[in-house]
């Protein structure tokens, strides 16, 4: 789940810069920081809640019941969009190498990938992720030799393009002031919220992790900080560096893989590209997993307190409950049929409701490291990292759901 939002997250981050590209650079860095800094408190979270704890648990334990249940609901409808998102983009990373005609059979496509993950997860966990396990392995290995690859290629013109982005900078600035400024990277980062999904699901998924699982959840946490910064910000990179353009039928991703293999021989090109593709679709639908899996686990903890039927608390001995499953899936079902399949709109409703679960369980933590200040050490840095977490993610959800509004924003 983390790796596959570079498929989108990034994507959408430039979309919504416009023709304000050359800031996509301070988006990247700005990314890379927040990812650091949600995985850093997540850690602690681990750590707090060595049985599973996330966004839900926390917020009830940390503040309150209902809190609790605010970012419980938050929560389903976030797994909810994990699942259509990802089978949403991944249907567009497949038909971006086919015809426009086909453009058409996109959302037929994504409800036969829907039923399909949910048959796989209704027979169990481990069946539904083994099976994908090598085909996201191919994922890794295309997308880091072409984004290393890019960066090589383009070394030479890092000094033209660092001088030409503080110049438009400059003018940007000189038009539309600091306000402006500052109010334009907020928006295309908040976008981006994509890109931090999954980062929620180690702390959440523990119970299916390795012995140890703490030291085994942490592991994943690092792995995934590492490997996700690299990918969003070296996708954001070469979209400025290639001057990425929009094209009708295709990901920004499909049309960077064509301007980068520009110069290879026409078959291995293409080859590459159709491959590099068809892994991309497949991450993604691999990526929907942790909203069957994760999705049921918060609704199992929710019906133990009340807050939603009983018949969702118990998880099999394959952590499957067909309830869960069902649930998940046919919501997802109604999301992809009502937005066409649109990723750019179900993000809209995604960003909001991951900034609202991330800002509780920051709440969360900072209050719980102050009412602990006189019997822990060095928590200082644990409450630093918190509340600028919170901080920081507050801001977002706020001008994101403002600005968002009128767009899919008020259905949240």
């Amino acid at each position: 789940d983390g790796l596959s939002s570079s498929c989108y997250g990034p994507s959408e981050v430039f979309y919504a810069l416009s023709q304000h590209t050359y800031l996509s650079f301070i988006i990247a860095i700005a990314t890379v920081i927040t990812i650091f800094i949600i995985s850093s408190s997540y850690t602690q979270i681990i750590e707090l809640f060595p049985t599973g704890g996330g966004g839900y648990l926390v917020a009830s334990k940390l503040l309150s019941p209902k809190i609790g249940m605010i970012s419980g609901s938050a929560l389903l409808i976030d797994y909810v969009l994990t699942i259509s998102v990802s089978i949403a983009s991944g249907t567009d990373a497949l038909f971006s190498f086919l015809p426009i005609k086909y453009q058409s059979y996109k959302v037929l496509f994504s409800i036969f990938i829907l039923v399909l993950l949910i048959t796989l997860n209704i027979r169990g966990v481990k069946e539904s992720v083994m099976t994908l396990l090598p085909i996201f392995l191919f994922f890794v290995a295309t997308h880091l030799f072409i984004i290393i690859y890019g960066l090589i290629v383009q070394t030479p013109n890092l000094p033209i393009i660092t001088t030409r982005t503080y110049t438009e900078i400059g003018k940007t600035y000189s038009q539309i002031g600091a306000f402006g400024l500052f109010f334009l990277i907020m928006h295309a980062y908040s976008m981006g919220a994509g890109s931090y999904t999954g980062i929620e699901a180690v702390s959440n998924g523990l119970p299916i992790l390795r012995e140890p699982k703490v030291l085994t959840a942490k592991k994943v946490m690092l792995l995934m900080s590492f490997s996700l910064s690299f990918f969003v910000f070296g996708l954001l990179t070469l979209y400025l560096l290639f001057n990425v353009k929009f094209v009708q039928g295709q990901t920004l991703n499909a049309s960077l893989f064509n301007i980068v293999t520009s110069s290879w021989s026409p078959t291995l090109a293409s080859t590459f590209i159709i491959l590099t593709l068809i892994s991309e679709g497949a991450i993604l639908y691999i990526a929907a997993q942790t909203g069957f899996i994760d999705g049921p686990r918060v609704l199992s903890n929710m019906a133990l307190d009340r807050w939603v039927p009983t018949k969702f608390a118990s998880l099999s001995d394959r952590l499957v409950t067909q309830n869960g499953v069902l649930l998940m899936g046919i919501s997802a079902f109604l999301l992809i049929w009502l937005t066409n399949n649109n990723v750019t709109y179900l993000i809209v409703l995604y960003s909001i409701n991951v900034f609202l679960t991330f800002s509780l369980s920051r709440i969360g933590m900072v209050r719980y490291w102050l009412k602990v200040r006189r019997q822990e050490k060095k928590i200082l840095g644990k409450i630093t990292i918190n509340f600028m977490g919170a901080f920081l993610l507050i801001l977002i959800f706020i001008s994101d759901f403002i600005v968002k509004f009128h767009e899919g924003g008020w259905s949240t």
